[in-house]
C-alpha cells in the first residue's frame, strides 16, 4: 500500500490488483456461482463498488456497456446496474458516475490481447480509432471533473505526448519493460486467416458478442481455470460499419499460434457480419450519463 500511494504521489498512476483489499469480494463471487446467480444485479454493484470504497476512493467514474458485447445486453439492465453503482457511491461519500456506452458493434479495430494493446499504445500516440479516442476522452473529461481539474484538456495531453510519457514512466516504475511499448514489440500470432468480401458495397452492423466468441476460440481467452492464454490471438477490423468495401478486399484477419483453431472461429463469424447496399443506422458511443 505504502508503494502504490507513493507512486500515486510521485506519477498520479498506478495498476494495481484488488488482492486482500475487499475480503468480502471472494466470497460474493464464489456465491454467485454456486447459486447460478452470475447476473444478480445486486451481487455484481457490491463486488464492484466494494473494492472502489475500500481504496478510499474520492471520485470514481464508471463505463457500462450497453449491447450484444456487454456483460448485460439491454439497456435497462445496464441502466438499471450503472443507477445501483452511482448511488452506491455516493451513499459512501465519492463523486459517482457512470456513462452508458454502446457495444452493440466492437469498439476499435481490434479484438484480442496484444493487438489491444497496440491499438491502445497508437492512442497514448495521438491516433489510433476515433471511437477509441472519443470514448477515452469522454472518461478522462467525466473524471477531471469530478476531480475538480477540468481546466486540463486530456486531448491535448494525447497531441502533445504527455499521455504516452506518463504510461511510459508508470510501467517503468512497477518494473515493466518500456522497450516493449511498441507495436512491433507485441506478439501477433504466428498464423493467420483473411475474411475477404463476397461483393463490393457498405459495410453493415458486427455482432460484437460473436467477435468476442471467435477470438475466445482463436486462444485469447481461456475455457478453463489455468488453461495457458495466447498473447498473440486477436483479430483485426479491416472494414467498420458504414465503411465502403470493394469485392474481394479484407474485411478481417484472425491471428492464432494454433491454425486448427480458425475453423470454429470462422464458424463462430458465419452470420455475425454483412455488406450491403445501405449503411446500417448509426448508433451513438456514449448513450447516457448518469450521476452528479
Amino acid at each position: 500500500k505504502a508503494q502504490i500511494r507513493q507512486q500515486l504521489c510521485d506519477l498520479g498512476a498506478a495498476i494495481f490488483a484488488a488482492g486482500e483489499l475487499a475480503p468480502a469480494d471472494r466470497k460474493i463471487y464464489a456465491l454467485r456461482d454456486v447459486t447460478a446467480t452470475t447476473e444478480s444485479l445486486p451481487l455484481i454493484a457490491s463486488s464492484i463498488m466494494s473494492k472502489k470504497i475500500a481504496e478510499g476512493t474520492r471520485a470514481l467514474v464508471l463505463d457500462c456497456k450497453v449491447g450484444s458485447g456487454a456483460f448485460l445486453a439491454t439497456e435497462a439492465e445496464s441502466r438499471e446496474l450503472a443507477r445501483t453503482m452511482v448511488d452506491l457511491g455516493t451513499e459512501h461519500g465519492l463523486t459517482t458516475r457512470a456513462l452508458l456506452t454502446d457495444m452493440e458493434v466492437p469498439l476499435g479495430r481490434t479484438v484480442g490481447n496484444a493487438v489491444e494493446v497496440a491499438e491502445s499504445l497508437e492512442v497514448l500516440e495521438g491516433g489510433g480509432p476515433d471511437d477509441v479516442v472519443e470514448l477515452t476522452l469522454a472518461l478522462a473529461r467525466e473524471m477531471l471533473d469530478a476531480a475538480g481539474l477540468d481546466a486540463i484538456d486530456p486531448a491535448q495531453t494525447l497531441r502533445d505526448g504527455t499521455a504516452m510519457d506518463r504510461f511510459r514512466a508508470l510501467v517503468e516504475a512497477q518494473g515493466g519493460d518500456v522497450a516493449a511499448l511498441r507495436a512491433e514489440a507485441l506478439p501477433l500470432g504466428e498464423h493467420s486467416e483473411t475474411l475477404t468480401a463476397p461483393r463490393g458495397g457498405t459495410m453493415g452492423d458486427i455482432d460484437a458478442m460473436a467477435v468476442g466468441l471467435a477470438v475466445w476460440r482463436l486462444g485469447a481467452g481461456r475455457s478453463m481455470p489455468g488453461e495457458q492464454v495466447q498473447f498473440g490471438a486477436g483479430l483485426r477490423i479491416h472494414r467498420r460499419p458504414g465503411e465502403p468495401v470493394a469485392a474481394g478486399e479484407p474485411l478481417f484477419t484472425l491471428y492464432s499460434d494454433t491454425p486448427q483453431r480458425f475453423g470454429a472461429a470462422l464458424a463462430q463469424l458465419d452470420g455475425a457480419w454483412s455488406v450491403g447496399d445501405e449503411a446500417p443506422v448509426a448508433r451513438p458511443l456514449i448513450i447516457d450519463r448518469i450521476g452528479m
